[in-house]
């Protein structure tokens, strides 16, 4: 497959068919939106619109979810339509956050580097009372309140076969995390995480917890692996055998027209 053609699958399986647990789906022609309003996750998904009819729908979805008075946000990938979009978005209110690299890893053929035996302590976690060591670990390096994993990623974990979470320790203390959604129906399984603590850096744990990912989904059956990519975890998984597929920003409304 070409980079135009996974990014087709992407589109269809992973932003117009996909359900989401705990969240509605609200399928329209031209646009997906999912809605979530305690505790707040509501999003655009999807949209392909022509140019004429941009202005009025953004309009449309602003009147639908402001009066929730939770965070709403519109999912923009590079290859989406109109190429004005973005500008349109930020005319209406909307702000981005920061880009991230859409990086896809094709499990027929990934790197040796990451088939071999993982050495390092990387376990699976099995319970949501384990999950106390993922926030030990996100919070300290992203600076932020992660309490909210408890419940949401805890109801995931409850799913049979939809979320895996790994955790490699040092001396029984937990140093990098990064987990893996499974969705149901695709070819396109999701990495998220691939945190680790400052001082326990450059020991190759990002590189042991990505391998026990990537082996796990190709014992599933999956076809890719894909990742949003900071500035940081993209040139790792590049040389890892990911590969751009494109860019993507979340713009979120901060109100306005």
């Amino acid at each position: 497959m070409d980079i135009r053609e996974i990014l087709d699958l992407f589109d269809q399986q992973q932003r117009t068919a996909i359900e989401l647990p705990g969240t509605r789906k609200e399928a329209f022609p031209k646009l997906v939106r999912f809605v979530r309003p305690s505790p707040g996750m509501n999003f655009v998904q999807y949209s392909r619109l022509d140019e004429a009819e941009l202005d009025a729908t953004i309009a449309e979805q602003i009147v639908y979810f402001a009066p929730m008075n939770q965070p709403f946000e519109w999912v923009v990938y590079d290859h989406d339509q109109p190429a004005s979009l973005k500008q349109r978005l930020v005319a209406h209110g909307f702000a981005p956050d920061e880009p991230a690299a859409l990086m896809a890893l094709d499990l027929q053929a990934p790197p040796q580097t990451l088939l071999e035996p993982v050495t390092a302590d990387v376990r699976r976690l099995a319970s949501r009372e384990q999950l106390e060591d993922v926030i030990a670990i996100e919070q300290p390096v992203w600076g932020a309140n992660f309490g909210w994993m408890r419940q949401r990623m805890g109801d995931h974990m409850a799913i049979p076969g939809y979320l895996s979470i790994f955790v490699a320790y040092v001396d029984r203390r937990p140093a990098c995390a990064g987990w893996t959604y499974f969705y149901p129906n695709s070819q396109f399984a999701g990495l998220w995480g691939g945190s680790t603590l400052p001082k326990y850096r450059k020991r190759g744990l990002y590189t042991a917890v990505l391998a026990a990912r990537v082996q796990e989904a190709i014992q599933r059956g999956y076809r890719f692996l894909t990742i949003e990519a900071g500035p940081m975890s993209r040139p790792i998984v590049a040389a890892h055998g990911f590969q751009l597929l494109t860019m993507t920003e979340s713009y979120g409304w901060k109100g306005g027209d």
